[in-house]
């Protein structure tokens, strides 16, 4: 297997050197360019635009992801999970074909493939042997350079803005998928999208996921690009539908609604992320009123040797006020990304307070260097602490302590070319008060390593 992917890595060296960049929802990728494209014809190129008519217009391309990762996690779970002395191996497969009949129609299906070696007991999540994790259909009313309409229906990713509450949860080794019908309008510098859906829930068997009727998902979403002073605003509304939710202070069947906003940009070397939601509806007989202001900020000083970044994000999410009463004050964060806080991806956004700065370094022209702090804080002492799933970790009646602990992370990221990607990365989580109340609470350290090749 190890000489085949070596093979393959010459392969990609020796043809691939300049085509379209790829995309993180791969299916935002057109290979139509390749039809003029003056490179000469060899198997990469013909693998990425393989025409089926005289006029090029119904065609086919294909792509994939192949990654490995390995792990080792010292008191997981602050000393509550199994002891693994060994760690543990995480490899996934990705492949899509992607089916163009002229510019109107398009079929787009993706197969994943994950597994997990040496891990202790792993879940869906982490262990997936063979699924369709994406299959649908585009019918394109119309689709110009500055104005689209699309309606699409089928399996498919969902990803929004800063993947705070809608994202492909691609830390984690199974990318997550939604069955949904969906309208896709944009007309100059205006974009939409307006979608119903049912969650995937990942089983572990070979073709068995399948539609969660009792998770419905829905809402819209709306860009607005090159707006003067701001940039960039994004507006929403979320609706959430599950029958079983569980929570420090409620369960039962969730009703939640969520609106927000979005603005971001770039001005020179400042970039900027802020980002403020509400959320309203109900969890059994609790009313819910829940919410969330973040602010992600930095400054590169790019005439400085090694090009240094100083980054700043603070999250303030709320969580259950007072345990008995008639409201439910928890966040719940949806669908985010699966390294919310982090690679380790070990608390998730709700009931929480975060300091997080961090530094960044260009060590070469594709070598970076990060190292970030993070500092957590329960938001509510009646409120338990949740994962990124929000299942709990641990309920809040054990202390009245707030502090959760300290986070400090590090990793070097090299990236020889758009192909190739390599990581190692280094976490040390130290445990505050109400970790050591609530649980063992021993200071946790994990690493990993990861290989990632895209075609």
């Amino acid at each position: 297997m190890k000489k085949y992917i070596l093979l393959f890595l010459i392969c990609i060296q020796l043809h691939a050197q300049s085509y379209p960049e790829f995309k993180p929802l791969r299916f935002d990728e057109n290979y139509k360019v390749l039809e003029k494209d003056t490179v000469k014809k060899n198997w990469y190129k013909t693998m990425k635009y393989m025409p089926l008519s005289s006029s090029g217009e119904t065609f086919l391309s294909f792509g994939g992801e192949i990654r490995y990762q390995y792990f080792y996690a010292k008191n997981e779970k602050w000393g509550d999970d199994p002891v693994d002395d060994d760690g543990y191996i995480l490899n996934r497969l990705l492949l899509h074909a992607d089916f163009h009949s002229s510019k109107y129609f398009r079929a787009f299906i993706q197969l994943q493939s994950s597994n997990a070696n040496g891990r202790i007991d792993p879940s869906p999540v982490d262990s997936n042997p063979l699924e369709v994790h994406q299959g649908f259909i585009d019918v394109n009313v119309f689709s110009e350079k500055n104005k689209q309409l699309i309606f699409r229906v089928g399996r498919q990713e969902l990803s929004y803005g800063s993947q705070r509450l809608v994202a492909v949860r691609d830390g984690p080794n199974n990318r997550q998928s939604f069955d949904a019908a969906k309208v896709i309008f944009g007309i100059n510098n205006f974009r939409s999208d307006l979608f119903y859906s049912h969650y995937v829930v990942a089983e572990d068997g070979i073709f068995d996921d399948s539609s969660n009727k009792k998770r419905q998902f829905w809402g819209s979403y709306f860009v607005i690009n090159k707006i003067p002073a701001i940039k960039n605003i994004d507006l929403y509304y979320l609706g959430y539908e599950r029958a079983n939710a569980n929570f420090d202070d409620a369960s039962g069947k969730e009703l939640r609604h969520s609106v927000g906003t979005r603005i971001w940009g770039k001005y020179n070397d400042w970039r900027y992320d802020a980002e403020a939601l509400y959320q309203f509806g109900d969890v059994a007989s609790k009313n819910i009123k829940a919410w969330t202001v973040s602010l992600n900020t930095g400054y590169q000083f790019t005439s400085v040797v090694l090009k240094p970044e100083f980054g700043f994000k603070v999250e303030l999410i709320s969580g259950d006020k007072t345990n008995g009463d008639n409201q439910l004050n928890t966040f719940n964060p949806l669908f985010p990304r699966g390294a919310y806080f982090g690679l380790a991806s070990v608390i998730g956004p709700s009931n929480l307070v975060d300091f997080h700065p961090s530094i960044g370094f260009e060590l070469a022209k594709n070598i970076d260097w990060v190292i970030d702090y993070d500092m957590f804080w329960r938001y509510s002492s009646e409120d338990g602490i949740y994962g990124p799933n929000t299942i709990m970790i641990y309920p809040g009646d054990a202390t009245d302590a707030k502090e959760i602990g300290k986070q400090l992370e590090s990793e070097i990221i090299y990236t020889p070319n758009q192909y190739l990607y390599f990581r190692v990365e280094a976490t040390w989580f130290k445990a505050g008060d109400f970790l050591k109340a609530a649980g063992t609470g021993k200071n946790m350290f994990f690493t990993g390593v990861t290989a990632q090749i895209k075609f």
